[in-house]
This record gives C-alpha cells, structure tokens and sequence, in this order.
C-alpha cells in the first residue's frame, strides 16, 4: 500500500508518526487523548500589556475592568466599530467611552449629554491658524467655546456623538491630533512658555517636547498603560511649566566643574509627582543629555508597564511603584532596560535654578531678542469663546510672530510682538473683554472645569473662583503680592488644589438631618512649586461654597496684618505661623467681621 503515496506524502506520513510517537513519550496523549496546546507567547505592541495582565491574574489578582476592557478590545482596534455606533447618536457604553478616550473624546454625562475633546499640543504651541481652525471645529461639532487647561492644552465641549469623529477628522486637517490624550495613556506633553524667547532659560524645550510627542505617537507599545502618565520639560526659565508635578520630570541644570560628567547644560531627572496623591517628584540625581531625553523616559514607562498595578486604579499610578520599591530599585530597573548606568551628579555641583517671576503669564514682558515682547492674556478660569479665539489669532498674525502659547496657568502669551505693536495688542484684547493685566488675586487664579462639565467634580469650580476673586479684589485691596487660588473639584485634583497658597477641593456639605447637602469645599493653605514646591496642609472641611469668599479674604486679610513684610511670601508666612494658629487667627477674623 505504500506505494499508493508519493515521495512528498511519505515524508508528511513519516513526520506524523515520529510526532505521535514523541508525544506519547512526553506524556501528551494517553488513551487517544489530546494534548492541551500550550498558551501562545504574546506578541505585537500590546504583548508587553497582556503578560503583565497575565503575571497580575497568575499572582491572584483581579483585573480592573478598564484592563478587562482593554484586553478584550483594544481601543485603537475597534475604532471603526465607535465611529459606526457613534454616527447613530447613540452614547457610548462604559466600556466604549474608556476606549474614546484613547482618541481624545470624553462623554460627560450627566454633566453634559456629549463628548468632551482634549487636544495635544506638545509645549502648548500653536501655530495662529491652527487656533483659528480649532474655534472654526468648535462651532462647527461643539459648543462655541474652549478652555485652555492645566496641561497647557485646549478642550472643546458638547460635542454630538456623530459629530466626534469629524471634530476629530478636522483636527488632522489642521494638523493636530487627540490620539491617546486621554485614558491610561501619555497626556499632552508639557513644556516652558516662554520657549526660545525667554533671556533666563537655559535650554529651548520645543524640541524636547516635539520629540517626545512624536515618540508617543509612533509607538503603539506606548499606549494602554496601567493608568495615565505626566511628562515636562523645564528649561530654566522665569515662568515655570510645574515639572514637580509630573511623573517624570526633566529639569535643565547647568552643571559646574568638578562633577562627575563634564560641565554643561543637563538635564535633571525628577520622578513621582502626582499633587492629587500629596506627591511631589523627588530629584533622582541623575542627569542626561538632553537628546537622552526619550531613551531614558521611554525605559522608565517600560519598567511601569510591567510593575504597575492593574488591579487597583486608585493605586495605579508610577508613585505607587516608586512607594514600595523605593527609587534605586526603580532606577535599577531602568538601568537594565537602559544597558547601562545612569549618570549622577552630586547636588553641590549643579548651579541654582534661575528664580521664577509669578506675573511672567501677565503682560508686558522683554524678550531675549532685542525689540520684541510677549504679552500674557488672563482669560477668566481658562475660557474662550469661539469668537475671541479667531480675533486672538489676527491679533497674532498681525502684531506678533504668528504664534499662541497655551500656559499651565490657563492662559496663552502673544509672541513676537515688536515695541511700537504693544499698546496696540493691548487695546485690541480689551476690546475683546480680556485683558493684559491681572489683579494679585486673578493672575493665579486656577479652576478645573467643575460640575458645569464633569461628572466627578462636587461643585461649579469655575463659577465660584470668579465669585472668590470678585470679592477680594472689592474686600482685600491692599493684596500686593500674588497670590495662587486654584480650585478643583474632586480627588482627580485636576487644578492641582494642593500647590495652590490657597487650595481648595470640592465636597458635598450636610445640611440638615434628614442629609440634604450643597456645593462646597474642604481647604488647604501653604502649597508651591518650583524651589517652594510643597503640598498644601488642610484646614477646613466642609464650608459651603457661600461661605468660602469670605474664608478666603480672611486668610489674606490675616496674612497682610501679620506678615514681616512684603517680602514674606503666603506660602512662608503660613509655614511660620502653622496650620492651627492660622485656621484661629482666621476664625477670630470671621467673627470680627460678623459683629
């Protein structure tokens, strides 16, 4: 009968049997069973995710169901599945909305019955054109206006969902994107302001941020991660971009001789802030080139990846890694990604930091080069209606080089502006009704979007920092320093209430017994950042959003009546003075007030 098969056949027949005979050997088939097939390695960009999915469920744990969401489809796969379900009104599943996400689009129900759309714009840099196209989409899908953000970003609201996916197609027009702007993803990365034009700054950070932004993108591996990711540049500038703030953080430093590299401009490498969780990022005592930058921050996301919690969201992020491994494990880890070590440099080799100037995002300010300026918009909590923006970018194009640059601050700066344009730029954006010039209370004034637009803030943040400063300005008028008032409205701490002088976080405030409740907030005093950086301690819980003007204007009352001077800021005064004898001296100022 073998002569019925060819030559090829008898290989295959002789193949088989030699794999049968080898597989009874080894235990694999017994009776005329069949071998279970061992479980394929992963493979492709998400295989990094899925093994430590896998090590997570293999040690006991239980995944989130974001993890459970990403693994059964990731959201860059079913994107056509969201467009089609989109384009019938439809709003989107749990599950859908996380995956959205990964493209920009946020639905913001019960707030608002639509999606938010959160930009990248690496170093907050905008061409004018591109601002202009941004407030031409929002009229077009959304609702009018925008808000410059923390992150040194814009979000446009209400947008339909079958108006998501041409918002979106309208922002590659321009070219811009929102890919992986939200989600457990690389946010918008952040850069110095004053980028290029700024005569203190050590190094320029645009090329550092758009390198990096370009390294996000094009890496899918990069996306998906065990919860979201801050990373900033600092070049050495007057107006701090909040780096500390950042889970990574990279600090131009110029490094002075007798170190242990040569001297020069570095970068400094700092890990592990998140302010929401009372952290700041700590100096590593490494430095890098700055074309290290990507290499470096990419092997420090690749240890994340594989170490960070996917079980717990609310314990997900890097800090919590870095808490339980300390930071030389974690460098170590990074080191082995690296192939090599890091370069350290002792602390007293590194020239001080350039001091910061609080009003540098307000007015006028002199350009390192010769006959240009800058000029800071305050725009009220981050707010622009479409409107504006195009009147913004004429503005731009007309009197100054061509460019809008967001701030973490919620505002933008006019660059380029020669001296005989200045006086004109300031009136045309007073015709607007914004303005170049800020009061001590309104130039650090910050608000997150609040319960107008999200579903997880506890009371209107916006609404009530414009109330806040209203009624300093009109009871505090001596206030001669600046001083920050940020606003955020859930333990998201998207205003980043715990670096604020004055820090204040939504809460529902009991006000009955039968458990009726209204807006307010818990407060914290004494936060900072850059070479103040601290978190700020709480004093009051609770106080009813009516009521906080006047625990505000108490405190800053206080703090004019028994500083040393001017020169004692908020934030060392209140350190002085200490938490208890401050909410004292506050509450005697209350019943003063009221008698």
């Amino acid at each position: 009968m073998a002569d019925d098969f060819d030559a090829e056949q008898k290989r295959y027949l002789e193949g088989f049997s030699h794999g049968i005979a080898a597989i009874r050997m080894t235990g694999g088939l017994a009776g005329g069973g069949t071998a279970p097939a061992p479980a394929a390695e992963p493979t492709g960009p998400d295989a990094s995710h899925i093994k430590a999915q896998d090590r997570t469920v293999k040690n006991g744990g239980k995944l989130a169901d974001q993890e459970k969401w990403k693994r059964a489809e990731n959201p860059f796969d079913g994107h056509n599945r969201l467009i089609a379900e989109a384009e019938t009104g439809k709003a989107p599943k749990p599950e859908d909305n996380f995956r959205w996400r990964y493209h920009g689009l946020f639905w913001v129900a019960p707030a608002q019955n639509s999606y938010m759309c959160r930009l990248r714009i690496p170093n907050g840099i905008l061409h004018h054109w591109q601002f202009a196209g941004i407030a031409d989409l929002a009229d077009a899908h959304g609702g009018g206006y925008s808000h410059v953000t923390t992150r040194a970003n814009l979000q446009v609201r209400e947008i339909s969902p079958e108006h998501g996916q041409p918002f979106l197609d309208g922002l590659v027009d321009l070219g811009l994107t929102a890919r992986g702007a939200g989600a457990d993803n690389i946010r918008n990365v952040t850069g110095s302001p004053t980028a290029g034009i700024d005569a203190q700054e050590l190094l320029d950070t645009r090329p550092l941020a758009k390198s990096w932004h370009n390294h996000i993108l094009n890496d899918r591996s990069l996306f998906g991660l065990p919860r979201k990711f801050n990373v900033a540049f600092d070049g050495g500038g007057v107006l701090p971009v909040l780096e500390e703030t950042n889970d990574i953080g990279f600090q131009a430093v110029e490094v002075m001789e007798g170190a242990a590299v040569e001297p020069g401009i570095w970068m400094r490498l700092v890990l592990g802030g998140i302010t929401g969780h009372r952290d700041i990022a700590r100096d590593t005592g490494v430095v890098l080139r700055p074309k290290e930058c990507n290499a470096i921050a990419d092997a420090i996301l690749r240890v994340f990846i594989e170490n960070g919690d996917r079980t717990n969201r609310s314990k997900a992020r890097m800090k919590y890694v870095l808490d339980a491994w300390g930071y030389d494990k974690y460098l170590a880890a990074v080191e082995e990604k690296l192939g090599r070590k890091l370069e350290r440099v002792d602390p007293s080799h590194v020239k001080p930091r350039g001091g910061f100037d609080r009003y540098a995002h307000v007015g006028v300010h002199k350009q390192v080069q010769p006959g240009l300026n800058w000029i800071g918009v305050v725009l009220p909590v981050g707010k622009m209606t479409t409107d504006q923006m195009r009147a913004l970018a004429e503005i731009s194009r007309e009197c100054g080089d061509g460019q809008i640059r967001l701030t973490v601050w919620q505002n933008f700066l006019f660059s380029g502006v020669p001296d005989d344009k200045v006086a004109e730029v300031e009136s045309r954006v007073a015709a607007l009704g914004l303005s170049t010039k800020a009061s001590s209370i309104r130039a650090g004034l910050v608000a997150c979007t609040g319960n107008r637009g999200c579903k997880f803030a506890a009371a209107d943040t916006k609404g009530h920092a414009l109330l806040i400063a209203d009624h300093v300005e009109a009871a505090v008028p001596g206030l001669d320093v600046p001083v920050n008032v940020h606003l955020t409205g859930c333990h998201h701490s998207c205003a980043q209430h715990y670096i604020g002088d004055i820090g204040l976080i939504g809460a529902k405030v009991t006000v009955s017994e039968e458990g009726d409740t209204v807006e307010g907030y818990d407060i914290v005093v004494g936060g900072g950042f850059g070479e103040a950086a601290r978190i700020g301690t709480e004093i009051w819980k609770a106080v009813k959003a009516e009521d906080c003007p006047g625990r505000v204007e108490a405190l800053l009352t206080d703090y004019l009546r028994h500083r040393t001077g001017p020169q004692e800021s908020f934030q060392a005064y209140t350190a002085r003075r200490g938490p208890e004898a401050l909410k004292g001296l506050a509450d005697a100022r209350l019943l003063e007030a009221a008698e």
